[in-house]
């Protein structure tokens, strides 16, 4: 079976343990995700299942990359991963006003530099910064540009302080948190983190893991909630081949077409064949299903 599913990662998890465990539901080892979610993280994780992974490069260059998230903070203390699953290294008694938090939230909408968490899984000189920061040594993270759309404060309850937040990939919610702490002169860790939006796809179009995991073991089908190879393509414009070029197409094969150079989604009637390279009218294949 081929196609995407769009999973709703639960918290605890690695992605791609989450990854994995999707594909031995599908009889595959063949498998890829996009967008990796922190383990404490939960929410939308689309996963690639056999021929699907030959359009993950595709997806993540041609889909909507704004990412979605609602995430929570307690103010007062600080750990070194920015998060509830870390180990306490600082504390304070300093927790700002609701009228503080909001009034500093617009500096964090734009394109702004971030300083990712040492607990991250950055490669610096080739080691992941998670792994550098395990053994003990110092990480030196440069700074990054990233884009927050929108950011705003949604509620408090008790200690916990809900935010919703629109941004680009590589944006970290957990160095979001530690700098609006810093501006409002106190320290926060993350204790949720939800992904709402990735790749175009939502909560409403993710299944979770344990839900999936329950049908395959009971023996019910669940092709039905693969979604098609070329789901999430919709940038990348169409171009129908025919039923006769289909087969020299798959095999290498160059065709003159009609049409404008660039990419562009390749059909034969209603079944997708791939993704394909036109310049000066002739067709290329790039990646065939």
């Amino acid at each position: 079976m081929n196609g995407w599913i769009i999973l709703d990662k639960p918290s605890g998890v690695f992605s791609k343990t989450a990854s994995n465990r999707v594909a031995r539901i599908f009889g595959t080892k063949k498998n890829g995700h996009i967008g990796t979610l922190d383990p404490m993280a939960s929410g939308v994780l689309p996963i690639a299942i056999g021929a699907a992974t030959k359009m993950v490069p595709f997806l993540e260059d041609f889909s909507d990359r704004t990412k979605e998230y609602m995430f929570s903070v307690i103010f007062g203390y600080e750990t070194d991963t920015l998060d509830v699953t870390g180990t306490e290294t600082a504390r304070c008694d300093t927790v700002p006003s609701i009228a503080q938090v909001r009034s500093i939230l617009p500096n964090f909408i734009g394109h702004i530099s971030q300083v990712p968490p040492v607990f991250s899984a950055i490669h610096i000189a080739g080691r992941r910064a998670y792994e550098i920061a395990r053994a003990g040594e110092m990480v030196d993270i440069p700074a990054r540009n990233v884009d927050v759309y929108s950011l705003e404060l949604l509620d408090v309850v008790d200690n916990r302080w809900l935010f919703k937040m629109s941004c680009s990939p590589g944006t970290y919610v957990r160095s979001i948190a530690r700098d609006i702490a810093k501006m409002c002169g106190t320290m926060a860790t993350v204790d949720m983190i939800r992904r709402t939006v990735s790749s175009g796809f939502t909560l409403k179009n993710a299944h979770p893991l344990d839900f999936l995991e329950n049908l395959f073991n009971n023996g019910a089908d669940v092709s039905k909630y693969l979604a098609p190879i070329d789901s999430g393509l919709g940038d990348i414009p169409v171009l129908d081949i025919g039923d006769m070029a289909v087969k020299f197409y798959r095999n290498g094969g160059f065709i003159g077409v009609g049409c404008s150079d660039g990419l562009h989604r390749v059909y034969s009637g209603d079944t997708f064949v791939g993704i394909g390279m036109v310049n000066d009218g002739v067709l290329k294949p790039k990646r065939t299903i």
